[in-house]
């Protein structure tokens, strides 16, 4: 562990502090500045030649900062002679621009993928992509996280009764069946159709309600419209409490209102992405930390050990 660096950007500080706090190990001193125009400038103030460097920066609004932030980093540490380099991303921003679906338009998600490449990167550590197929979209290795262990030890504690897990959408569904398989609940799909960036329907419900109790699982709340709309619907549809479990906790335009205004019990998130002032005041909002899980795979990864061990059940896991 003597070779193992952990470094921060400004995209969220604290949870480098705690990883690096579980990994027992401080965190590396480097500065972040601003040039009177505005360009970003990186600057390492240690030695990190033959070292085994992290960078924890999530891509997050604001994120073409983060992300140049990131860049330049990865490029600091690489003509520093950094024997490996890893970009930890808790928060992949630009994922969900992942396919070409209408005519002259990027796919930003495998821009970002070439420009991490080509800025040095040895390889990646994610937390919950949109989309698994962004991790394709390199040719470098990509260690992809899931925070279904520490949501599910979470509400595992809550002993919530007649449960029923519900996906907002049919592309969730195998991250809900693997929430309701963990908590022993039944499983339901919302039939969603999305109008625009901002505004969605949610249609029919595939599975019962009524007189349930309802865990809402997502990858992410962005403005709200998902998770509000699902949580209207299955309250028409006689649910009782509603829970929800979303990994990145994005909260833009007006997320925050809609989540008060809807049928909502609890909104539990992950600490991928640090919360604005609005959002933290928000009563119903509860935060769990993956720093715990990333120092992990941190350690993991530097000793050469397998990731996806840590999702696999105690008696299952080999090491």
């Amino acid at each position: 562990m003597n070779h193992l660096k952990i470094f921060s950007g400004n995209g969220n500080r604290p949870l480098a502090e705690a990883i690096a706090k579980s990994l027992g190990r401080p965190l590396g001193d480097a500065a972040i500045t601003l040039f009177p125009d505005g360009e970003i400038f990186v600057k390492i103030n240690e030695d990190v030649r033959g070292q085994d460097i992290f960078i924890v920066q999530p891509t997050c609004a604001p994120q073409n900062d983060n992300l140049m932030e990131l860049l330049l980093f990865i490029d600091a540490a690489h003509r520093a002679s950094a024997q490996r380099i890893t970009a930890v991303i808790p928060y992949y921003g630009y994922a969900r621009q992942d396919r070409k679906d209408e005519g002259r338009v990027p796919i930003s998600a495998k821009l970002v993928a070439n420009m991490l490449q080509v800025a040095g990167a040895d390889r990646v550590l994610t937390v919950h992509l949109h989309a698994y197929q962004v991790q394709g979209f390199f040719d470098i290795p990509v260690d992809h996280l899931l925070s279904e262990p520490v949501f599910a030890k979470y509400f595992r504690g809550l002993k919530i009764p007649n449960l029923t897990v519900v996906s907002p959408d049919v592309g969730n569904v195998k991250t809900a069946r693997i929430y309701a398989e963990l908590l022993g609940g039944d499983l339901a799909i919302i039939d969603k159709e999305r109008l625009s960036g901002t505004e969605v329907r949610a249609g029919a419900l595939i599975g019962n309600a009524k007189g349930r109790n309802i865990l809402l699982v997502d990858d992410m709340i962005t403005s709200g419209g998902t998770i509000a709309k699902a949580a209207a619907l299955l309250a028409e549809h006689g649910a009782l409490d509603i829970h929800v479990a979303a990994t990145h906790a994005v909260l833009c335009g007006e997320a925050i209102a809609r989540l008060k205004s809807a049928p909502i019990k609890s909104v539990v998130v992950t600490d991928t992405i640090p919360l604005s002032a609005e959002a933290a005041k928000l009563k119903m909002l509860k935060r769990l930390s993956l720093a715990p899980l990333l120092a992990e795979a941190i350690k993991r990864i530097h000793l050469h050990k397998s990731v996806s061990q840590l999702f696999l059940r105690k008696t299952e896991r080999k090491d």
